[in-house]
């Protein structure tokens, strides 16, 4: 046996024990959402679940104190108004259908990417059109948020990248996945705008593997939730998945084990987060993890790496820009469930595509994408 071979077998023991995994009250269940604008026309309910989007209905809490609901949105990679108005015109949607919530969400999260380049009148224009949205709003950012002036313009609007509160029982998250890159462009003397072109691109040979929580983060979440009983609800909110999905695009963050190091006794554990442009599902120990959808362009799914229990999307009709796009809608109940339901701005369906896993056949032990990447 190879060491790499052991080394993952090591990780996978403690991380994935047999019978170590989510509280089983957060299971995903089999109700299925349609927005409403999809079931225009439909005739009877057995219709409608030839339609997509089949919303799967993620139980990822319990304990809250008082049912309520928050909206997230994410993903908008906003360019100025004179270049394209087509993600100002989906941004605009999203805040007008989180505004019109009823009752009213009890606050939004933005994912991240709020700008496409990183230029000071994107990130403005991000703010403007939220203000649409008359609630409470907290902020994580992105990688298009950050490189051009490493979160100068970022820090201004909206202050720390990472965050805590607590809400009615729950305690809320945000971490920071973007800023922690290696410097790759001052040995290439790249200029600001160079480097967030690099940075803009879903390759990420030339950035490396850039997407990571840092030391000093992961010794702020461990504080952060020391005083936190273990069995009450924890949701964490970050751009980038907090696992290993496919590092050659970072649809994950390099420090993903220390992560589930650190959250590792906590038994509620939820990792909503943005990046992927895509509907996702996952679990690694007691974490599970719910990727969101993006406002501007749906990403097609990595070519490996998917991870189990995904539910993937169908391709998007290319001559629709408001296909395979959209935000989130996450309802506390009155039973104490958190229901995350996507809001996906599909007008007709072509094809229904299949799951792509299955729960009876167990995971296979394999060296992760990374090591064959980049050493580290």
């Amino acid at each position: 046996m190879s060491e790499l071979e052991r080394d993952r077998r090591e990780i996978a023991a403690v991380l994935q024990q047999p019978g170590v995994r989510p509280d089983p009250s957060l299971r995903i269940t089999r109700r299925t959402f349609v927005h409403r604008s999809c079931l225009v026309g439909a005739a009877t309910v057995a219709e409608t679940f030839a339609w997509w989007p089949l919303l799967n209905t993620l139980d990822v809490a319990y304990a809250a104190e008082a049912p309520f609901k928050f909206a997230w949105i994410s993903d908008t990679h906003l360019y100025p108004k004179s270049l394209n108005t087509r993600f100002v015109e989906k941004t605009v949607r999203a805040a007008k259908e989180v505004q019109a919530m009823s009752p009213p969400a009890d606050f939004l999260i933005f994912g991240g990417d709020l700008a496409q380049l990183g230029k000071v009148e994107e990130l403005e224009l991000g703010v403007e059109i939220l203000k649409e949205v008359n609630i409470r709003k907290v902020y994580i950012p992105g990688e298009h948020d950050w490189y051009l002036d490493m979160g100068k313009k970022w820090g201004e609007l909206f202050g720390q990248p990472n965050w805590t509160f607590d809400h009615k029982g729950v305690r809320f998250v945000g971490l920071d996945t973007v800023s922690r890159g290696p410097d790759y462009w001052t040995a290439k003397k790249m200029s600001p705008e160079e480097r967030m072109g690099h940075m803009a691109t879903l390759d990420g040979t030339v950035a490396g593997p850039w997407a990571g929580v840092g030391r000093d983060q992961l010794d702020w979440l461990q504080k952060t939730l020391a005083n936190w009983d273990r069995n009450r609800p924890v949701v964490i909110f970050s751009h980038n998945p907090l696992y290993e999905y496919y590092p050659p695009w970072n649809f994950w963050v390099r420090d993903w084990r220390e992560v589930n190091e650190v959250l590792k006794p906590y038994t509620k554990v939820t990792n909503i987060h943005g990046h992927t442009h895509q509907v996702l599902y996952n679990e690694i120990g007691t974490m599970r993890s719910i990727g969101m959808l993006a406002t501007s362009w749906p990403w097609p799914y990595a070519p490996e790496g998917v991870p189990k229990l995904t539910k993937p999307m169908i391709r998007v009709d290319p001559g629709d820009h408001f296909d395979g796009v959209g935000w989130a809608k996450i309802d506390v109940s009155a039973q104490d469930k958190v229901d995350a339901e996507y809001v996906m701005w599909r007008k007709q369906v072509y094809a229904q595509s299949p799951d792509d896993y299955a729960k009876s056949i167990p995971e296979v032990l394999r060296p992760r994408i990374a090591d064959g990447i980049w050493p580290y």
